[in-house]
């Protein structure tokens, strides 16, 4: 049974370690800021900053566990796919006004953004009711 347990122990991290050589994932590089929305206020924009750039924007802070497989995975593949549905640093491109300020508002408002996993890694994104509604607000009257 020890022995059992040691093989499966050796397996694991040794299937961890290969993982590492997966390349998709590990291209952390920011595109540049092409042009960000005319926000109705510096409050706004800062609201936003703080709970939607990460995965809605070229300014993507990249944290230390997303250089790590398999959960650069799934970091990369929300960034990618959060940048195709909506991207705060290339408006009034196509890419960037796949979705307007107010569709954001409203997955703000109906709880689906930010979503809970991403605060339990991200506590800063997490807003107060009061900042919220500010985002919200903020987000209607953006253009």
């Amino acid at each position: 049974m020890k022995r059992m347990l040691l093989f499966t122990l050796g397996a694991f991290v040794a299937l961890v370690i290969l993982i590492q050589l997966v390349p998709f994932g590990r291209n952390h590089t920011n595109p540049p800021v092409v042009q960000e929305p005319n926000w109705d206020s510096p409050r706004t924009r800062e609201l936003a900053v703080r709970a939607c750039f990460d995965c809605h924007s070229n300014e993507t802070v990249w944290p230390w566990f997303s250089n790590i497989a398999p959960i650069s995975w799934l970091v990369y593949r929300d960034v990618l796919e959060g940048r195709e549905h909506l991207n705060y640093s290339e408006w009034g491109s196509q890419r960037g006004e796949g979705s307007q300020p107010g569709e954001a508002a409203e997955a703000i408002s109906s709880g689906q953004m930010p979503p809970a996993y991403f605060l339990i890694t991200h506590p800063y994104a997490r807003l107060s009711d009061a900042e919220k509604q500010e985002l919200i607000q903020g987000l209607q009257n953006t253009h």
